[in-house]
């Protein structure tokens, strides 16, 4: 995979084929979000892998978007520590989350986000410690619409560098 293509090509996919991931695709999505960096080699995450029809459905009603969690053939929980005790904790969470979502993009799965607001909800439904934390989870499933996975920008969709970046000062 080249990653310059990836990073301008990878678009979230929301709706997904009626199709299960194999074990080594699931295996190899969860390999790179474990293998991403974290703050001093910290590694302060815990995956929830979950294809059940039931608890992806039960889960997709803990956050106001997070209705594609039902449709997906696998998400993916990234619990961590407690966010509010430090920033790097959710910055980990989220770089554990972009790997898995570059390593899915290139085997032609797609893949998109959920903020998940339900706390207390999304523990019955899952099980986890209290002393661990879920804010964020990935869907992925092979896309309805095969042309969402890698489809052209669209023009006027992002702001420009020079919109975004400051040299030296502000």
């Amino acid at each position: 995979m080249n990653v310059a293509d990836a990073i301008k090509m990878k678009r979230a996919v929301r709706k997904f084929l009626d199709k299960p991931l194999t074990d080594d695709v699931v295996t190899t999505i969860l390999n790179a979000g474990r293998r991403s960096q974290s703050s001093k080699n910290n590694q302060a995450w815990q995956f929830i892998a979950i294809r059940d029809k039931q608890i992806l459905k039960d889960l997709s009603g803990c956050g106001e978007w997070a209705g594609h969690i039902a449709g997906a053939a696998l998400c993916v929980a990234i619990l961590t520590p407690d966010p509010s005790e430090k920033f790097q904790i959710m910055f980990d969470a989220g770089q554990a989350a972009a790997f898995m979502q570059l390593a899915a993009w290139e085997l032609g799965v797609g893949s998109v986000p959920a903020s998940l607001y339900e706390f207390e909800k999304t523990r019955a439904i899952l099980g986890f410690p209290a002393e661990w934390h879920l804010r964020i989870a990935l869907s992925f499933g092979y896309a309805a619409d095969e042309e969402k996975l890698s489809a052209m920008p669209k023009k006027g969709g992002r702001v420009t560098l020079d919109e975004v970046v400051h040299w030296e000062k502000w």
